[in-house]
């Protein structure tokens, strides 16, 4: 056979491949295998958002991850919003222990749409973790309204090898290039859960769940 024509075809077999990796299909989308809440608890610091529709995080978010005693996950978090209203969430476990639904309770109204899917789709516990979150599908079950967290232990960033592991992920969550990096300032607010605190025309959110 004709080595161009070899060529051919095993470049056109690659992107085949490619194409069918690429499923934008949610309900194939993979999530962490085995995920250990235990390992999971903790600080993280948000570095990088695909926001909903409807921006409502700013920056300096931040994470605090708990289990309790009867192995129940509770999480607080806060950041700076655009706009101001108690917010308030909840998670539900389901048979897959790196899914979880949550429910958001609050003023928001664009939150209020019932039970999010909330997902780990990967971490390693010590450096990196994806969290991701479809709120309405389309017909053919590919994301319509999407948001995602890229969270790391570190403020500062992620390491060159997470970043790398995060980036080919973000391609099979079908997000590549939708993300915005997540500022930390150093201006938080006390962390006191579904209060608020207004500055200028921002403000700062905390919730637990």
């Amino acid at each position: 056979m004709d080595f161009k024509v070899l060529g051919l075809l095993i470049a056109l077999g690659c992107f085949s491949s490619c194409l069918g990796y690429r499923d934008c299909n949610v309900d194939n989308f993979r999530v962490k295998q085995n995920f250990n809440k235990y390992l999971y608890a903790g600080t993280w610091y948000a570095v990088a958002k695909k926001d909903p529709e409807g921006l409502f995080l700013l920056d300096n978010i931040k994470a605090e991850f708990t289990v309790k005693e009867d192995g129940s996950m509770t999480a607080t978090a806060k950041g700076r919003v655009k706009l101001c209203a108690n917010m308030v969430g909840t998670f539900t476990d389901t048979d897959d222990p790196a899914k979880f639904k949550m429910k958001y309770h609050g003023l928001l109204h664009f939150l209020e749409k019932g039970n999010d899917d909330h997902w780990v789709v990967d971490t390693d516990y010590s450096t990196y973790a994806i969290h991701y979150c479809c709120r309405e599908r389309n017909e053919d079950n590919t994301c319509r309204d999407s948001y995602s967290f890229i969270f790391s232990r570190d403020q500062n960033g992620l390491t060159p090898e997470a970043q790398r592991t995060v980036r080919r992920r973000q391609e099979e969550l079908c997000l590549d290039r939708k993300y915005r990096v997540v500022a930390h300032t150093g201006k938080t607010s006390v962390l006191l859960p579904c209060l608020l605190c207004c500055v200028a025309e921002n403000c700062f959110f905390s919730f637990q769940t």
